[in-house]
């Protein structure tokens, strides 16, 4: 299934060319033509990633499924809440298949396509002329359960759901049917996700996607860690007790964590301009930072995706 790089650079004019003209998806559309995520660079969910990189092998191997007289699942469907890393685990299988990596924001399509109240037969015949010229590809189509979306303020009862809802399975079936088009979805609200997703043909696979409290969750910041001593050039933590840090704030998403690391390291920054104090990321400065996020959470509205 690998996508040579003749066949990369001519997806990457066919989706500049596809953005110019329908901006619903080209505003909620994020395209690589050579995506460089690898498995080993996401923390722990390894369940998760054995079923993804089964979905890799089926994909690329169309007779391995044969010889055992079946078939690949025509999609994946990743379930978990926010933060957990399934749009990671979507461009890793693009990066393990070796082909361009096309991840849609499912609600904020939904909200492009309401406003501009643009003609969605138009967009949909587009989608699918797009997808029949370009070589294979993988698509992800980001919480398929626009209505809870945080980034539109969900819940959202006043929204068009059943039009909405038939667009978006249209959607999702005219992707399906382009030969050697890998599909994910996912949704962070999987309760409420219409049963019609999971129907024969479409995502026949759900997959969790929920990070095991501490360990994933300190494997994962471990590679952040040591990313940031790469990009510093030096050493930044000393006497770290990750998994003591981890559990004092179980609620955390990875996602989380990840924003908390670096604002310890933006503190350290300050300090450092303040009065020159140089001191490395110890345990406690961790500790004291999850005390002020859970503080500071405590009088915020219950939401997700807070930056801290």
């Amino acid at each position: 299934m690998e996508v040579s790089d003749l066949d990369r650079t001519r997806a990457a004019n066919l989706w500049s060319a596809f953005e110019r003209k329908h901006p619903p998806l080209a505003k909620s559309g994020r395209f690589d033509p050579q995506p460089s995520l690898d498995f080993g660079r996401i923390g722990g969910l390894e369940a998760a990633k054995d079923e993804i990189l089964t979905y890799a092998c089926g994909a690329a191997n169309p007779e391995v499924y044969r010889r055992w007289g079946t078939a690949a699942p025509t999609g994946l469907l990743l379930v978990g809440p926010p933060g957990a890393g399934k749009s990671l685990l979507a461009e890793a299988l693009a990066t393990r298949t070796r082909t361009p990596y096309l991840a849609v924001a499912v609600p904020k399509l939904v909200m492009q396509v309401i406003h501009t109240a643009g003609s969605a037969a138009e967009l949909l015949g587009a989608w699918a002329a797009l997808l029949a010229d370009m070589p294979a590809i993988t698509v992800f189509f980001q919480e398929l359960e626009f209505t809870q979306a945080e980034v539109i303020g969900g819940p959202r009862p006043d929204l068009p759901v059943g039009p909405v809802i038939d667009f978006l399975l249209e959607l999702v079936d005219r992707t399906i049917a382009v030969e050697q088009t890998l599909v994910v979805g996912s949704s962070s609200n999987p309760e409420t996700l219409r049963r019609a997703f999971l129907a024969p043909g479409r995502f026949e696979r759900a997959v969790e996607v929920i990070p095991v409290v501490p360990d994933d969750v300190v494997a994962a910041l471990l590679i952040h860690a040591a990313d940031c001593e790469k990009r510093a050039e030096r050493a930044l933590f000393v006497e770290i007790d990750w998994a003591a840090v981890v559990r004092q704030h179980g609620a955390a998403s990875i996602g989380d964590w990840v924003r908390l690391l670096h604002a310890v390291l933006r503190t350290k920054a300050r300090c450092e301009e303040a009065d020159g104090v140089t001191d490395l990321v110890k345990t406690q400065d961790l500790l004291a930072e999850v005390e002020r996020t859970k503080r500071v959470t405590a009088r915020l509205p219950a939401s997700i995706g807070r930056y801290l």
